[in-house]
C-alpha cells in the first residue's frame, strides 16, 4: 500500500511528464520525456490538465489514471521480491529514484516518443516496460539484500489459498491492462481480450500437465503459476497476434518458461535452489516477458496490429532483431541501475532490515494461539402447547368466556399454569 501511494504521487510530479510529454522538439527526447507534464501542469498553457483535455479518443485523465496502474503493478511486483528483508525507509527512497531513473526511461522508450519505438520494437501493453523491469529489479535487489533466512519454500493451506485468489483476481484484472492498452473500444481491443485469455488458458493447462507428469500430481500453485505465465507471454503481443498465435505462444510458452525457471533454480540464481520447479517474480515476469516478446516476432499477424511476424512474411526475421535488441538493452539498463541505486542506499542509508528475521517460510498452523470453546449449556425442553399460550382477556366489561384447548375447557383469561420462558441456559 505504501508503494502504491508513493508511485502515485511521483507520478503526479514527474512520472507522466517523464514517460509521455513530447519535450523541446529541438532537442533529442529519445531517452526520456520532457517537463511539459509535471504535475499535469507544466509551464506552458497548451500542456495543462483540463477537463477537456483529450489523449486521442479519450479524457486525458483517464489515460493518466490508466498509465498509472502500469507504474504501481510494476513497482509492486519488484516489491515482493525483497520488501520483509529490507529497511522500509530505504525501500520508499529506492523506489522514488527507480521509478525517474529506471521505469520512466524503460516506458518513454516503447510507449512515448523513445529509440525503442521509433525501431518497431513492439511492446503492446507491458512485456519489456512492466515484467523484464520488475522481474530483473526483483532479482538483482535480492542478490544485493542477501539471501533469506530459512527460506524452506513450505506451501501452507493459508499460502495455496492465497495464491489461488490473487491469481485469479490478476486473471480478471489482465483483462482490463491489454484490452485497455488499445485505448479504444474497438476491435483490437476486444481481439486482445480474447487472446488473453486463449494463451493464459493454454500456458496454465499445460504448466499443470508438466508438473503432474515431474512430480506425480497437479498443484492449485502449479496451475495459477502457469496461467500467470501465459498472461506475462500474450502482454507484449496481445494488440499483434490472433486466436491460433495465442494458443501455440501458451503452449510453447509454458514449456520453454517452465525449463528456464527450473534451471535458474538449479544454478541457484535465486534463494530457492531446493525446489527446482518453483517460480517467482524472476522466473514469471521477466523470463515469460523474454520468452513473450520474442514468439511475438514469430506470431505477429499484419492482419491484427499490422507486424509482420516470422511466420507471416520474411520481414519477420527483421522485427526478431529488433524485438532481441529492446530486450537485451531493456535487461541490461535495468539490472545496471536497479544496482547503482541499491549500492549507493547500501554504503549511506543501508538498506538491510536490521530488526526482523528475514524468514519466509510460514509458521506451522499448530503454533497459532486458538481460543477456548466456550461451554455451551444445554436448552430446557420445550414447554407444553398449552403453557405457551398468552393470556387472553375480553372486552371490558364482558365476562371471561370458555376457551376449549383439546378436551379440556378453562376460563378466558386464564391459563393452566403460570408463563414460564421458553428456555434458557
Amino acid at each position: 500500500m505504501a508503494i502504491t501511494c508513493l508511485i502515485s504521487i511521483a507520478w503526479l510530479m514527474v512520472g507522466y511528464s517523464l514517460v509521455f510529454a513530447p519535450g523541446d522538439p529541438k532537442h533529442n527526447n529519445e531517452i526520456v520525456g520532457g517537463a511539459e507534464k509535471m504535475w499535469f501542469w507544466g509551464y506552458k498553457d497548451e500542456h495543462r490538465l483540463a477537463i477537456t483535455s483529450m489523449a486521442g479518443t479519450i479524457p486525458e485523465s483517464v489515460y493518466i489514471m490508466f498509465q498509472m496502474t502500469f507504474a504501481i503493478f510494476t513497482a509492486c511486483i519488484a516489491a515482493g521480491s525483497f520488501a520483509e528483508r529490507m529497511k522500509f525507509s530505504s525501500m520508499l527512497v529506492f523506489f522514488f529514484l527507480w521509478h525517474c531513473l529506471v521505469y520512466c526511461p524503460v516506458a518513454h522508450w516503447v510507449w512515448g516518443a523513445g529509440f525503442l519505438r521509433r525501431w518497431g520494437v513492439l511492446d503492446f501493453a507491458g512485456g519489456n516496460v512492466v515484467h523484464i523491469v520488475s522481474g530483473v529489479t526483483g532479482v538483482i535487489g535480492s542478490k544485493i539484500l542477501g539471501p533469506r533466512m530459512n527460506d524452506f519454500t513450505v506451501r501452507s493451506d493459508q499460502t495455496v489459498l492465497l495464491t489461488f485468489i490473487g491469481g485469479s483476481l490478476l486473471w480478471i484484472g489482465w483483462f482490463g491492462f491489454n484490452a485497455g492498452s488499445a485505448i479504444s473500444a474497438g476491435g483490437q481491443a476486444g481481439m486482445a481480450m480474447l487472446v488473453t485469455h486463449v494463451c493464459a488458458s493454454t500456458c496454465g493447462f499445460t504448466w499443470m500437465c508438466i508438473e503432474w507428469m515431474r512430480s506425480g500430481q497437479p498443484t492449485v500453485v502449479g496451475v495459477v503459476s502457469g496461467a500467470i505465465t501465459g498472461l506475462v507471454l500474450i502482454t507484449p503481443a496481445a494488440g499483434f497476434v490472433d486466436q491460433t498465435g495465442a494458443f501455440f505462444m501458451g503452449l510453447f510458452g509454458a514449456i520453454l518458461c517452465y525449463g528456464l525457471v527450473v534451471v535458474k533454480n538449479t544454478v541457484g540464481l535465486d534463494e530457492k535452489p531446493n525446489v527446482q520447479d518453483y517460480p517467482d517474480a524472476f522466473g514469471v515476469h521477466a523470463v515469460g516477458g523474454i520468452v513473450g516478446g520474442i514468439l511475438t516476432a514469430f506470431f505477429a499477424n499484419p492482419l491484427i496490429g499490422g507486424a509482420t511476424g516470422i511466420f507471416y512474411g520474411e520481414n519477420g526475421w527483421k522485427l526478431l532483431g529488433w524485438q532481441l535488441a529492446g530486450i537485451g538493452i531493456t535487461v541490461v539498463f535495468a539490472a545496471v541501475m536497479t544496482a547503482l541505486i541499491m549500492l549507493v542506499l547500501k554504503f549511506t542509508i543501508g538498506i538491510n532490515n536490521p530488526t526482523q528475521h528475514q524468514e519466509k517460510a510460514p509458521e506451522p498452523f499448530e503454533v497459532f494461539p486458538v481460543a477456548p470453546m466456550v461451554p455451551m449449556h444445554p436448552l430446557q425442553p420445550v414447554m407444553p402447547m398449552m403453557q405457551m399460550v398468552p393470556q387472553q382477556y375480553g372486552f371490558p366489561g364482558m365476562s371471561p368466556q370458555p376457551m376449549v384447548m383439546g378436551n379440556s375447557a378453562m376460563p378466558m383469561g386464564t391459563s393452566a399454569m403460570p408463563m414460564q420462558p421458553y428456555g434458557g441456559f
